[in-house]
């Protein structure tokens, strides 16, 4: 069996991902002449790549790896699993004892009657569930014509055909024919970049509102759902102003339209609760997990569905699954992680530790002359930078790429943050220390200095 520490030389191991290896989001040509960065090893919220360099993760992998690197007690459970039973599917009346356990589980920690779940193999394949259930739902309920679905622009929603056109993304929306029918879109809450002159509470409900704007321009007969991340992520951590949600609720409840959060970076402590749902007081009919569910030990996501909405759907065969729907493998991988977040208190951490902690460091980042907004909810936070904060004022330069410079200073400072356009983003792991914190925020500094050397040496700190 080959070691991973005994690996081929970085170059070659470039040469090998160059020839065969198509990345996700990315243009390969430019990736293959620059060259990956290969990660080789990981433990806590350390990363290690094939050159040595030990890397802070302030992304948790990809928004999900919330107990950190390493944890053997997940091996140990996945070996067992995949020794005892290493798969079975759950169509054709059969279940296992992994996927029951995950299933129950779920609905003891889901709050309101969020009792069911639906799995799937990521959250890009439960936001495809979503699609078809609430639909089937209605159809079931003797209401065929109500199919259009609400989402919000720069919303993630996954991927795939359906999910991705749930999404907002106008890249992803410009390749292969997105979206797909009724999916419909309306504006962000992102007081900074679009707020203008209106305090935030002011344009939280503004943006709320159009909502109900949509939902009677298209009919309320004709509207489904609407699906929203509590917090956007990969949209650059938007928080919606405090007054946008409890304005969403309202309108979903008065007009009879199914609300789905999708959970998928929110959920499992991300937000210092459970559920970004539970930080926000929405009651939503579905949530949409993945990520964080088993920490990225394994691949899995689902649906969690109300007593009503599962109650409709158990009346009809629903003609929707997945050949890893429940993988008993992943199933197991999440119930560990499930024990090891609520054992060992790594929800309390959160808010009692980290967060405080981390605040503390990433606000007083406000202070860098390229910062001009902070923004934090339990470990997910951003930054935007600005050449003016005065102004809340974007660069001249083309969308992105004062970001982009930030980024490959962090990258070269080995600490992984994300950019999204001009807005720099962190997930790390929930069990990050202090001492960590202290070192992340470190060398992100040092990356924001080199950063604004840079754009100034270029005459690039200027607003558009």
């Amino acid at each position: 069996m080959r070691q991973i520490s005994n690996h081929l030389p970085t170059a070659e191991l470039q040469a090998l991902d160059a020839a065969h290896h198509m990345h996700p989001f990315s243009a390969n040509a430019g990736v293959a002449k620059k060259g990956v960065r290969i990660i080789t090893r990981a433990s806590g919220v350390t990363l290690t790549d094939s050159e040595g360099n030990e890397i802070v993760d302030g992304m948790a992998g990809l928004w999900c790896v919330n107990i950190g690197y390493g944890r053997r007690e997940l091996a140990q459970v996945a070996a067992r699993q995949m020794e005892e039973l290493p798969f079975y599917n759950t169509f054709f009346q059969t279940s296992h004892v992994p996927a029951i356990a995950l299933a129950a589980r779920l609905a003891e920690l889901a709050p309101g009657d969020l009792n069911h779940v639906f799995f799937a193999g990521s959250g890009s394949e439960a936001n495809d569930t979503n699609i078809r259930m609430v639909r089937h739902y209605w159809a079931l309920k003797g209401k065929p014509e109500k199919k259009a679905i609400i989402s919000r622009r720069n919303a993630y929603h996954g991927s795939s055909m359906g999910s991705a056109s749930l999404g907002g993304m106008a890249a992803m929306h410009a390749q292969g024919g997105m979206p797909i029918p009724d999916i419909h879109h309306i504006d962000q809450p992102h007081w900074y970049n679009e707020g203008g002159d209106m305090s935030p509470e002011e344009f939280g409900l503004e943006r709320a509102r159009q909502l109900e704007k949509k939902i009677e321009e298209l009919g309320e007969d004709r509207v489904a759902a609407f699906i929203a991340e509590p917090i956007q992520g990969a949209g650059g951590v938007i928080v919606p102003p405090d007054s946008y949600w409890p304005e969403i609720q309202r309108i979903c409840d008065r007009h009879e339209i199914l609300l789905i959060a999708d959970e998928v970076i929110t959920g499992f402590g991300r937000t210092g609760n459970w559920f970004g749902s539970q930080t926000f007081n929405i009651r939503p009919h579905i949530m949409t997990v993945a990520k964080g569910l088993s920490s990225g030990y394994a691949p899995i996501g689902g649906s969690i569905v109300c007593d009503e909405v599962a109650g409709v759907i158990a009346e009809d065969e629903f003609n929707h699954g997945y050949t890893y729907s429940g993988h008993p493998v992943s199933a197991a991988v999440a119930l560990e992680n499930l024990r090891i977040i609520e054992e060992e208190g790594v929800i309390e951490h959160v808010r009692e530790v980290a967060h405080p902690y981390l605040a503390e460091r990433w606000h007083a980042l406000a202070e860098h002359p390229l910062v001009g907004e902070t923004k934090l909810v339990g470990l997910m936070g951003s930054l935007a930078l600005t050449p003016d904060k005065a102004r809340r004022a974007k660069f001249a330069a083309e969308p992105g790429t004062a970001g982009y410079i930030v980024r490959e200073r962090c990258f070269a400072n080995n600490v992984v943050m994300r950019h999204v356009w001009d807005r720099m983003v962190i997930a790390p792991p929930l069990v990050i220390r202090p001492a960590e914190i202290d070192l992340m925020i470190a060398r992100a500094t040092k990356a924001l200095d080199e950063a604004h050397a840079e754009l100034k040496a270029e005459g690039m700190l200027k607003a558009a």
